[in-house]
C-alpha cells in the first residue's frame, strides 16, 4: 500500500473512532462534526471526502464499534460449534457482557442513545447486524430448553438475559463513560458479573426446562 493510500485510510479511521464514541455520549444530534473532527485532528472537509455527511458518518462509525467489539469479544468465546449448548450459551452471554461493559465499546451506548432519541437512521444496519446474533441467541435458548420449550419461553428467557446484560449500560448512562470506577463492592469485576450472569441464566433455564412436558 502507497504512502498516498495509508494517509487517507489513516484519517478515515481517526474519524470513525472519534465518531463512534462521541455519538455514543452524546448521541446524534447533540455531537457535531466540529468535535469529531478536533478529536480526530482532521478538518472538517475530511468528512466530505470520506463520508459525505454527518448521518453516513453515524451509520459507518457504529458498524465500525461494532466490528471491532466482535473481534475484541468473538460471540461464541472461541469454542468449537460441537460444544455442549449450554456452554456455548454461556460463552455468548460472557461475551455480551464484557462487549457491553468495555469503557471502550460504543456501539450499545449508541444504541442505548438512539433509543433515547431516534432518529430511525440505524434501522436497517441494526436489523442486518443485530438481528443475527439474537437469531443465534434464539437456536441456543431452544437447544437449552428441549424442543418442547415455547416461543414465549424461548423469548422471556432472552429478555431475561438481556436485562441483565444491559444493567451495565443503564450505569454507563447514570454515572457516564466509566461506570465500574465507583462501584467497587458492585460490578466492578466485569468478569466475575460476566460468569454470575451466565450462571444464573443457565440454572434458570434449567429450571424451566425441568417444569417443560416432554
Amino acid at each position: 500500500m502507497s504512502n498516498l493510500t495509508i494517509k487517507p485510510e489513516k484519517t478515515r479511521t481517526r474519524l470513525l473512532t472519534a465518531a463512534s464514541r462521541i455519538f455514543a455520549e452524546k448521541g446524534f444530534q447533540d455531537a457535531t462534526i466540529a468535535e469529531i473532527c478536533g478529536q480526530a485532528k482532521a478538518n472538517i472537509a475530511s468528512v466530505n471526502y470520506h463520508f459525505r455527511d454527518k448521518e453516513t458518518l453515524y451509520l459507518k462509525s457504529w458498524r465500525f464499534a461494532f466490528n471491532q467489539e466482535l473481534a475484541l469479544y468473538p460471540p461464541d468465546g472461541g469454542l468449537n460449534s460441537d460444544a455442549p449448548a449450554e456452554q456455548r450459551l454461556a460463552e455468548r452471554i460472557k461475551s455480551l457482557v464484557r462487549r457491553i461493559g468495555d469503557e471502550n465499546s460504543y456501539s450499545f451506548a449508541i444504541i442505548h442513545k438512539e433509543m433515547a432519541q431516534p432518529t430511525r437512521l440505524l434501522a436497517d444496519i441494526l436489523d442486518k447486524e443485530i438481528n443475527p446474533q439474537r437469531m443465534e441467541m434464539f437456536a441456543l435458548l431452544k437447544e437449552c430448553l428441549g424442543q418442547a420449550a415455547s416461543e414465549q419461553q424461548i423469548h422471556y428467557c432472552h429478555a431475561s438475559i438481556m436485562g441483565q446484560c444491559f444493567q451495565l449500560l443503564r450505569l454507563r448512562h447514570i454515572q457516564g463513560a466509566k461506570p465500574f470506577r465507583s462501584q467497587p463492592s458492585d460490578l466492578s469485576d466485569l468478569k466475575a458479573f460476566a460468569e454470575h450472569v451466565a450462571q444464573f441464566s443457565l440454572a434458570g433455564i434449567q429450571a424451566i426446562r425441568s417444569q417443560t412436558p416432554h
